[in-house]
């Protein structure tokens, strides 16, 4: 299995950023429209997994496209940085089982729907960076989630990839790319038919090695 690629979603697989992408949204919410700067850790948790761009729509439906654009650039501008700071919540064993793949000879990547920089400020703030050799994000390249699983894998010379998320959404994905999909199902979504199934993070060895 070492030569198959293992590629991660980010949000509500490796991490819970709700808290603080909701403190940072409502500092700038509260300069521009008061009113809104009320988000919490539920409201983010229920978009996590689209892109900003639908994120934007859900939440601010009644604001003009231009305006709504321009405040969520400002949103996701702050977000970086708020989060690169403060941080956000790995989930149980993640850490300690990235290293064990890491040194077994795995590589490892991140494709998130997130915008450009997002996937930085967790490396950078959960001291992440060693264990992964890619990432990409919408942001950067605006291609769908499957899109940018085939980037990366092409990038790396990948053949066979595996990758790991938490919702419907990255389930998609994945039969966009071609490439099996764990459910990461203490996450923040449901799934329909993946090829395994992972109740904590620690529980990924097992799947590899059930799934040859």
């Amino acid at each position: 299995m070492k030569e198959t690629m293992l590629i991660f979603d980010l949000d509500g697989t490796l991490w819970d950023s709700a808290k603080g992408v909701a403190e940072s949204w409502n500092e700038i919410l509260k300069k521009r429209f008061p009113e809104k700067a009320k988000l919490s850790e539920e409201d983010i948790h229920n978009v996590m997994g689209k892109t900003m761009d639908d994120i934007a729509k859900i939440l601010m439906p009644e604001v003009e496209p231009v305006s709504r654009k321009d405040i969520f650039d400002e949103c996701m501008t702050y977000e970086n940085e708020y989060l690169a700071e403060h941080g956000g919540v790995l989930f149980p064993e993640v850490e300690a089982t990235l290293k064990e793949l890491s040194e077994e000879g795995y590589k490892l990547a991140i494709v998130s729907n997130c915008q450009e920089g997002y996937i930085n400020a967790f490396l950078k703030s959960m001291d992440m960076g060693r264990y992964f050799c890619d990432i990409e994000e919408w942001g950067r390249t605006g291609l769908s989630k499957g899109k940018n699983i085939r980037l990366v894998m092409e990038r790396n010379s990948a053949s066979r990839a595996l990758y790991i998320g938490d919702t419907e959404g990255d389930e998609k994905a994945c039969i966009e790319a071609e490439v099996p999909f764990i459910h990461a199902a203490y996450g923040f979504g449901g799934a329909k038919s993946p090829v395994y199934v992972i109740n904590s993070f620690g529980e990924l060895k097992k799947a590899l090695e059930e799934l040859g």
